[in-house]
């Protein structure tokens, strides 16, 4: 009773008041398990994936784990940033717009998140105001501590028990990163709503990671300790004592190195996890379960399950293995605007790599800069130019992502007439659709100045037009966003055989304009199809053209729920159609092997990414010896 009454502390009101709650049932499930990440020295040092590589191994021993992402910027979220800013922006089935990590663990740990698992600055002093603005304080001075801490912590707790499993089960553990390094300004409110927690829900419930960086300068070639002892140091005086410590590493930590960080940081030697640099993120749940992290949490957080992890982690370690061992290579132009910065394309990049393991080949990812690929650029930088189009040329497979804005977008049109007339295998995904629409309009129906509207308002052929519910007056959340229902037209389509003959699918969207439905007829009489289409029948969501390998568009971001063993239709036939292996696949009815299906991959309560279709073998031996 008094462990129940300790954990509705938590949600005392921030006016000191009590607010009713329904009760607890934590006798069956135990004690909610709160593990906080923080990192020092740099950011993007790669707290994203060990934050997901610690709740896989957690749910490899058979508990349900959630996770938080903590950006202390004060946007709401992250739908304006630039993808140079801040890498991509990753979409939810709810329609949030979130920090690229929650992508990470939605493929590491094959869950589904909401928009309220990435808790920002902003959204924290928008609750805050406006409980204000309501007089909820009751003429009290609103401060930082202790309304806005209290505010972070009610929030944690209240999305920890949220289930993000499809058997609607509440989550035993939750796994919270706090974005940023220690020591920011910005992240100060955090780490001190932290400090507090971990009192309000006991030290058996709650402990932390903490990731440093150990630089290995070339002139001695010496593992440094020094941040590391710093970074340490600063986060004990700001009340939080690490009970790990994850090092960071260009190569393996030299067991004196351990030592002396296990010496200054005050920790035992096994509290220190060496994380070197590793041939796939996916070797890095393995690397830190062979370190003792799963038995070092168990008896932290005194947590009842299996000591060791089984069936889970032996399908990630064939996978990562059979990743260093392929032989075959397969080449995919990437013709994008955010090229040289590879976070922009985080999840894109992902689903072509989940695909090229699932038959048997090792991705080599061209990044072609679309404005390259324009006339301006033959007369300014003609070099550039030719690099770019000899990218394209010798790529098997062409792949336009989305995007925003007018800058390349001649370039990728560019880039798909060629895919059409070279007959060679191309996905285009939100943007890229609507400019294949843009293209075939201009180059086969003959309307030259075919345009979306988001770039040529006063086009006389508008393909490509702004939703009746767009408003153009305020930016952010303002789009189509979030899951949406897809219905096939036609039983013949590649996309729909590919999903395994579904007659719909239900696939996350972030868009503003739209293929123009009052033109459809005049592509269909030349052999565009739209054969995809949302519930009502008004919005095009799927194109497909006749006598072609592979040309597929789709309105909607199928890598949003691309997962390692369970690879994205659309990015698996165009990884197919490139290795020269989709007529097979198709005339096999896109059936693969039933041994070592997904589901006994992650476990048997774990949700599809593809709706109503499974992409489930991991090996598809058929398939690498055609």
């Amino acid at each position: 009773m008094k462990k129940l009454l300790s954990f509705n502390f938590i949600r005392l009101l921030s006016n000191g008041g009590f607010k009713r709650f329904s009760p607890i049932c934590r006798h069956q499930s135990g004690t909610m398990k709160y593990i906080l990440v923080t990192g020092g020295v740099i950011s993007g040092i790669g707290k994203g994936i060990i934050a997901s590589s610690v709740g896989t191994i957690l749910k490899s021993c058979g508990l349900h784990v959630t996770a938080i992402k903590i950006d202390p910027y004060i946007n709401i979220d992250a739908g304006t940033f630039s993808p140079y800013e801040h890498g991509e922006v990753f979409v939810l089935d709810d329609g949030g717009e979130v920090d690229l990590d929650l992508g990470n663990y939605e493929r590491f740990l094959d869950i589904r998140l909401t928009k309220d698992n990435n808790l920002t600055t902003g959204k924290i002093y928008q609750s805050v105001i406006n409980k204000e603005r309501r007089g909820d304080y009751l003429g009290k001075t609103v401060q930082v501590v202790p309304h806005i801490t209290d505010a972070i912590q009610e929030w944690v707790v209240k999305q920890a028990k949220v289930p993000v499993e499809d058997d609607g089960v509440e989550p035993e553990v939750c796994v919270i990163e706090l974005g940023g390094t220690v020591g920011d300004i910005e992240s100060m409110p955090f780490i001190e709503a932290f400090r507090q927690f971990q009192f309000k829900v006991k030290r058996e419930n709650f402990c932390n990671i903490h990731v440093s960086l150990i630089p290995q300068p070339s002139t001695t070639g010496e593992q440094k300790t020094k941040p590391t002892q710093n970074t340490v140091r600063e986060l004990r005086g700001l009340g939080l004592s690490p009970d790990l410590i994850m090092c960071r590493c260009a190569t393996a930590l030299e067991n004196s190195v351990k030592e002396k960080i296990s010496m200054f940081c005050h920790v035992e030697p096994e509290q220190v996890i060496c994380v070197h640099d590793v041939s796939s993120i996916y070797k890095v749940p393995l690397l830190l379960e062979q370190q003792g992290v799963c038995g070092f949490l168990t008896r932290r957080l005194n947590m009842p399950m299996e000591t060791r992890p089984r069936r889970m982690l032996t399908k990630w370690k064939e996978m990562s293995d059979r990743s260093d061992r392929l032989l075959e290579h397969c080449s995919i132009a990437l013709v994008g605007k955010y090229t040289k910065f590879s976070d922009s394309y985080a999840s894109v990049i992902k689903a072509l790599e989940h695909s090229a393991l699932a038959i048997s080949h090792k991705l080599e990812v061209k990044n072609i800069d679309s404005a390259n690929l324009e006339l301006s650029t033959l007369q300014e930088e003609p070099v550039k130019y030719h690099e770019a189009w000899q990218k394209l040329c010798s790529a098997d497979g062409v792949l336009v992502p989305g995007g925003f804005g007018v800058r390349g977008t001649e370039g990728k049109i560019h880039a798909i007439n060629w895919a059409r007339k070279q007959k060679k295998p191309f996905l285009g995904v939100c943007l890229g659709m609507q400019l294949a629409v843009c293209e075939f309009a201009r180059n086969t129906l003959g309307w030259a100045d075919a345009n979306s509207t988001e770039f040529n308002p006063d086009t006389k052929h508008p393909v490509v037009i702004d939703m009746p519910e767009h408003n153009p007056g305020q930016m952010g959340g303002t789009m189509r966003l979030g899951k949406r229902r897809t219905i096939f037209m036609t039983n013949n389509s590649v996309l729909r055989k590919l999903y395994g003959d579904a007659e719909y699918v239900d696939e996350r969207h972030r868009h503003r304009f739209e293929v123009n439905p009052e033109l459809k007829s005049h592509f269909e009489e030349k052999g565009l199809r739209f054969v995809g289409q949302d519930v009502e029948g008004e919005r095009m969501e799927v194109i497909e053209l006749d006598d072609h390998p592979y040309f597929v568009g789709v309105q909607y971001h199928p890598e949003f729920t691309s997962r390692p063993i369970k690879p994205s239709p659309p990015y698996l036939g165009l990884l197919l159609a490139a290795a020269g292996k989709l007529p097979g696949y198709l005339v096999k009815g896109c059936q693969l092997s039933p041994r070592d299906t997904y589901s006994d991959t992650y476990s048997d309560r774990s949700g599809s990414s593809s709706p109503d279709s499974e992409i489930s073998e991991l090996k598809m031996p058929s398939l690498s010896n055609e």
